[in-house]
């Protein structure tokens, strides 16, 4: 395993310059030593000495995390992550190598957007780690919940009283607090009545994905901002199958950390990549992901931009109902 402790060495100092060229080693590494990766390519009919920049390199489809067992290298799994779906659905399963650095890069990465979790409390309208230990999304909260050190950061999903109680109790606090929850849950509070939340930050990870009617992030944004009496909506986007995660600061496009770069590709063509400003299909690199694999072809729908944000516009058409809101 001294690879992964040498990716792991050079994560996170990672920066616009060297980025590409640790993508380029670790999917000469990828292409190798995970055979699903490895035999995906050869179908492709590409050669892996022919990969001489980003946009050479293949992305894997992220349906073969529900047909597949992702792995680079020969190791044990400490766990495994699974995706929620309606009822008979295949969902994604991600193996993972190891809990402790999921966590660890977990917080790191919130840490770039927001700073210390001790500098907030964490009210999380979301199933309880014990409900959910193999949910990505709940073993992150977990340990935000965990490291921030505040009495009042808890799972309140099915306590609205309890929850209420708390985000009073918290308003004059010299903490910031968090309301981070999946989005239906905050659309169901939302329907009790309006409240004043300014003293909060407002987090949502998702669509309806099968609970509610979709809309929009920006109706959404704004029935909850008109609500809360906030200013803004901040998002999270993640999923079973990435170790990182991207975040809005309050807008409707993401900013991925330093270890991560989404790519726009060709709804029409899926090895058309590097769209910019257009409505595109989003495929993911995350360099956090080197014991499963780190380039990402998902089924969802946005647009990136030449800054390196990105928006998240919906789902391809017929792709599977998925995700943290069907958790409950």
């Amino acid at each position: 395993m001294d690879t992964f402790k040498s990716f792991e060495s050079k994560l996170y100092g990672i920066n616009d310059a060297s980025f590409e060229d640790i993508a380029l080693e670790l999917f000469q590494f990828q292409a190798v030593s995970n055979p699903v990766y490895a035999q995906y390519i050869q179908h492709l009919q590409r050669k892996v000495s022919e990969v001489k920049t980003i946009r050479d390199i293949p992305f894997l489809p992220i349906s073969f995390f529900k047909t597949h067992q992702i792995q680079t290298g020969k190791w044990t799994p400490e766990c495994v992550f699974s995706s929620s779906g309606t009822t008979g659905a295949n969902t994604s399963s991600h193996l993972v190598h190891s809990l402790g650095f999921y966590q660890h890069h977990a917080l790191l990465n919130f840490e770039y957007f927001f700073g210390s979790p001790t500098d907030y409390h964490f009210l999380a309208l979301l199933p309880s780690y014990l409900e959910r230990q193999d949910s990505s999304l709940i073993a992150m909260m977990d340990h935000l919940l965990r490291r921030s050190q505040s009495p009042h950061s808890a799972y309140y999903l099915d306590n609205t009283t309890a929850l209420l109680s708390a985000l009073e109790d918290l308003r004059n606090d010299r903490r910031k607090v968090i309301l981070w929850g999946v989005t239906f849950a905050l659309l169901d509070l939302a329907e009790q009545g309006e409240r004043d939340l300014r003293h909060c930050l407002i987090f949502e990870t998702g669509g309806m994905k099968g609970r509610r009617k979709e809309i929009t992030r920006g109706e959404l944004h704004e029935t909850l901002k008109r609500t809360f009496h906030v200013d803004r909506i901040y998002s999270e986007y993640g999923m079973t199958e990435l170790f990182s995660q991207a975040y809005t600061q309050g807008e409707l496009r993401f900013k991925c950390p330093p270890w991560m770069k989404i790519m726009g590709r060709d709804v029409t063509d899926p090895f058309t990549w590097g769209l910019l400003g257009e409505t595109a299909g989003i495929n993911v690199i995350d360099l956090a992901n080197w014991a499963s694999i780190s380039f990402i072809e998902t089924e969802d729908i946005g647009k990136v931009y030449d800054d390196g944000t990105f928006e998240v516009l919906g789902r391809m058409d017929n792709s599977d109902i998925r995700g943290c809101n069907l958790m409950v």
